[in-house]
């Protein structure tokens, strides 16, 4: 189990929240459990020495996030960001056919910005579960023109969810800042695109495709699988030439898991803090909240997807990937009004 911040386990060890590995700190146990008790954790320390580990760790939680810089904009992390659902296809569970006209998508992304969206997020292909792929060239038919055409209007970081490496490389051609992979660079040629542009890019977690995902989905103990994976692509990506301060994780809620998966993520969303990127989080409409409030409708979970977000910012999430920016904006900044006096 790697080490990291465990923010709500039923009975960790002895009450731990910080799990140290060593038995002997080289004359630092007595600062850290200090530091631990300013902040209400408890330490705990079983045997088997990896006191480097352990401080990387535990550096990683307490250091500040690096600033990104996209265009005119800096991102700074002092505050919570929003980013606004855009998808441009005729499929996706929620949105699906409302956007996939050019003006249309870009009035749709103008108005996200002035409700409060600090970045969008344009999908050429949907992920939804069932869905099929599309070619690279369609995507790209898709999502280009609306970037090249919402840079005529606003400096607005522009995120384009692809896991696709043609596509990436076309988007951030034509102005896009971010790349949102939900595959976490599955494609060999992701990474070395990725590390050529210096951009930053979302690594989220999915087990199986979007046509495969839900098909009993599986995990021995998810908040731990899920937490190795993205800790393998970070370092895969940081490999690749990418610096691990424009990398951002995803769990990946609704992507290859059971309503009890994802609940159980967002329970402990707090513990992946210790991979020291910034946490993008994205419930917003999806099928568990529907199944858990009985609402079959996307388009009336917005409450269930209000208070998902409201208990996301609270474990300490940065970006929230939603189609309801107005309300959700609001949901954020009372909740953060409410947690930071």
């Amino acid at each position: 189990m790697p080490i990291r911040l465990l923010e709500s386990f039923a009975k960790p060890p002895g009450g731990a929240q910080f799990y140290v590995w060593g038995d002997s700190l080289q004359g630092r146990e007595s600062q850290l459990h200090a530091q631990a008790k300013d902040q209400g954790i408890v330490l705990w320390t079983p045997e088997l020495a990896q006191d480097t580990a352990l401080l990387a760790v535990w550096e990683r939680t307490q250091n500040k996030l690096s600033p990104w810089s996209l265009g005119k904009v800096i991102l700074d992390w002092q505050r919570p960001y929003v980013m606004g659902v855009l998808n441009v296809t005729p499929d996706s569970f929620s949105d699906g056919g409302m956007f996939d006209e050019l003006p249309k998508a870009v009035e749709r992304a103008l108005e996200m910005i002035k409700c409060g969206a600090d970045i969008i997020d344009i999908g050429g292909e949907s992920t939804r579960p069932g869905a099929k792929p599309i070619s690279i060239e369609e995507e790209v038919r898709r999502v280009t023109p609306v970037i090249e055409e919402l840079r005529e209007f606003t400096d607005a970081p522009i995120s384009v969810d692809t896991h696709k490496a043609e596509v990436a490389q076309e988007a951030l051609k034509a102005g896009a800042n971010i790349i949102n992979d939900i595959s976490a660079g599955a494609d060999p040629k992701m990474f070395p695109v990725l590390a050529e542009h210096r951009c930053p890019v979302i690594l989220m977690h999915m087990q199986g495709t979007p046509d495969t995902m839900q098909q009993e989905p599986d995990y021995d103990y998810v908040v731990d699988e899920v937490y190795e994976f993205l800790a393998q692509r970070i370092e895969k990506a940081q490999a690749a030439g990418i610096a691990r301060e424009r990398i951002s994780i995803d769990p990946g809620i609704g992507f290859g898991k059971t309503v009890t998966h994802n609940l159980e993520l967002l329970r402990r969303l707090g513990e992946f803090r210790s991979l020291g990127c910034p946490i993008l989080i994205g419930t917003s409409r999806k099928s568990f909240i529907g199944k858990v409030l009985g609402q079959n409708e996307p388009k009336h979970r917005v409450w269930g997807t209000a208070a998902t977000t409201a208990l996301a910012l609270a474990q300490g999430a940065h970006i929230f990937r939603v189609h309801d920016v107005a309300m959700m904006a609001q949901v954020i900044r009372m909740a953060q009004a409410v947690l930071i006096p």
